[in-house]
C-alpha cells in the first residue's frame, strides 16, 4: 500500500511538477533519452522558419523550446506551463536564447494574448491533461494565423503501452484537431518503445 502511494505521488508529479518531487520528475524528463528523441522529432515535423512565432504548450524541462529557438533564429518563441518548478528548470536550459523566450506561468485554460497572430503550436504529451481539450484547441486554433501549423504528439506511458495503444491516441488527437476545426491532418509515428504518434494540422486559410 505505502509503495502504491508512492508510485501514484510520483506519477502525479508528472502531470503538475511541484516541490522537490517535481525537481527529481524534471531531471527525469531532461535526461531520458527517448524524451529528448521524441522531441527533437516533433520539432522537426513542425518545420519552423526562421521569422516564426511559435507556442509550447506544457514545456516541461524545455528541451523542444531549446529546439525551437535554434530554428526561430528572427522569430519568437513562447511557452505556458502550469507548473512553476518546470518553468524555473526551462529558464535554465534555454537562458542562451532568453531574449527570444518567453516562458510564461499559467494553465492552458488561461492562456494570455499575444501581440500577433501565431505561426505554429505545439503540445508534447500534455493534451491528455487539459480540462476540456477540444475546447483549449478551439482557443488554440484562434491565436494561429490562417495556414498556422498544430502538432499535437503522444508517447502513451500507461503500464502495457504498445504500439496498439499509439495507434489509439493517435486517433484520439485527431478526433479532437477534427473538432477544432483543423484540416489537412497527417499522422507520423516514431518508433520508440512504446512508439510515439505525432498529428500535425493546419488552421484554415
Amino acid at each position: 500500500m505505502v509503495k502504491t502511494g508512492l508510485k501514484q505521488r510520483m506519477i502525479g508529479q508528472f502531470h503538475r511538477p511541484h516541490g522537490v518531487g517535481g525537481r527529481i520528475a524534471g531531471w527525469v524528463m531532461a535526461h531520458r533519452a527517448s524524451n529528448r528523441r521524441r522531441n527533437v522529432w516533433v520539432v522537426e515535423l513542425l518545420e519552423v522558419r526562421p521569422e516564426d512565432r511559435v507556442l509550447e504548450v506544457g514545456f516541461g524541462p524545455g528541451i523542444a523550446l531549446g529546439e525551437l529557438a535554434a530554428r526561430a533564429t528572427r522569430g519568437h518563441v513562447y511557452g505556458v506551463d502550469h507548473s512553476a518548478v518546470m518553468v524555473e528548470r526551462a529558464a535554465k536550459r534555454t537562458r542562451a536564447a532568453a531574449g527570444r523566450i518567453e516562458l510564461i506561468h499559467a494553465s492552458v485554460d488561461r492562456l494570455p494574448s499575444f501581440d500577433e497572430p501565431l505561426d505554429a503550436v505545439l503540445a508534447v504529451n500534455s493534451s491528455g491533461f487539459w480540462p476540456d481539450p477540444p475546447q483549449r484547441l478551439r482557443e488554440l486554433r484562434g491565436l494561429l494565423r490562417p495556414g498556422g501549423r498544430i502538432a499535437l504528439a503522444s508517447q502513451p506511458r500507461c503500464p502495457g503501452a504498445n504500439r496498439d495503444t499509439t495507434t489509439r491516441a493517435a486517433g484520439e488527437l485527431r478526433e479532437l484537431l477534427t473538432q477544432a476545426g483543423f484540416t489537412d491532418l497527417r499522422v507520423e509515428r516514431l518508433d520508440l518503445d512504446p512508439p510515439v504518434a505525432c498529428v500535425l494540422g493546419l488552421n484554415p486559410r
